[in-house]
């Protein structure tokens, strides 16, 4: 009988993590890897394949692919890419990739807007679907998508991320709905205030709203990468097989002030 312990490995099974090539995408990618997966870095950086040749030094492989998410013809693209890679066998899709912009809404530039929907949303649908047809052939996989607090409350100054994120959650209740009982679950983790490139002009662009969100904060601190690399690994292992549609904090204790 397999120990408990043994469920949250994640030895033999293969990934794709979207974003990949740095940041908090890294270290989620970078947690799959030390519990055992083969992992490609699916980004659009050119240092997607430095990011995949430090993390592949020891353990399982770790392979790159380029491609913009935007397209989603050169999204399917790299998806197919990702696929031959691992062997045309697919455990585990975490949709990471995102953008962000900060501009009052009256402001809000169309193609900003665009940009940020295309990439923080309809990727996640668009590789979640081609994952999906993967995935449902096999009988088995694990999505894990990446939302924010945005889903619980909208913040000021991001709409296009706010309204995107939302849309992200409730990709993940829709596509849970369809597939949990053919064994493919859907989940999202929801990230609280995180210490990335994405923040870090907060304290300049709205210091009097970073000293806000900091102050709500039961922890006291923003995010790290490795406050997320543990909920990652569980909702990739067996030890959550029975979680789908969740969509999962992350905050410091943020929801609950």
């Amino acid at each position: 009988m397999k120990k408990f312990i043994e469920k949250f490995s994640l030895e033999g099974k293969k990934a794709i993590v979207t974003g990949g090539a740095r940041g908090l995408c890294f270290g989620m990618a970078q947690a799959l890897h030390d519990a055992g997966a083969e992992v490609v870095l699916l980004d659009i950086l050119d240092v997607v394949e430095v990011s995949a040749k430090k993390m592949g030094e020891s353990g399982a492989p770790v392979h790159a692919v380029k491609a913009d998410l935007s397209k989603k013809d050169d999204l399917e693209r790299g998806y197919q890419e990702c696929l031959d890679k691992l062997g045309g066998h697919l455990d585990i899709l975490l949709n990471g990739a995102g953008i962000q912009y900060r501009c009052p809404a009256v402001d809000f530039p169309c193609e900003k807007w665009q940009k940020i929907l295309d990439i923080n949303l309809s990727a996640v649908f668009y590789m979640s679907q081609l994952a999906g047809k993967t995935m449902l052939k096999q009988g088995y996989g694990r999505i894990i998508n990446i939302a924010s607090m945005t889903v619980y409350c909208a913040s000021v100054l991001i709409p296009a991320y706010a309204a995107s994120k939302a849309g992200v959650a409730q990709i993940t209740k829709a596509l849970s709905n369809e597939w949990a009982a053919e064994g493919v679950t859907v989940n999202a983790i929801a990230p609280g205030y995180m210490a990335t490139e994405l923040t870090e002009n907060m304290k300049e662009v709205n210091p009097k709203q970073y000293d806000e969100i900091t102050g709500r904060i039961p922890m006291g601190r923003w995010g790290k990468i490795e406050d997320l690399q543990g909920t990652v690994v569980f909702l990739a292992s067996e030890a959550a097989s029975y979680i789908s549609g969740a969509v999962i904090p992350v905050d410091g204790g943020f929801l609950g002030k």
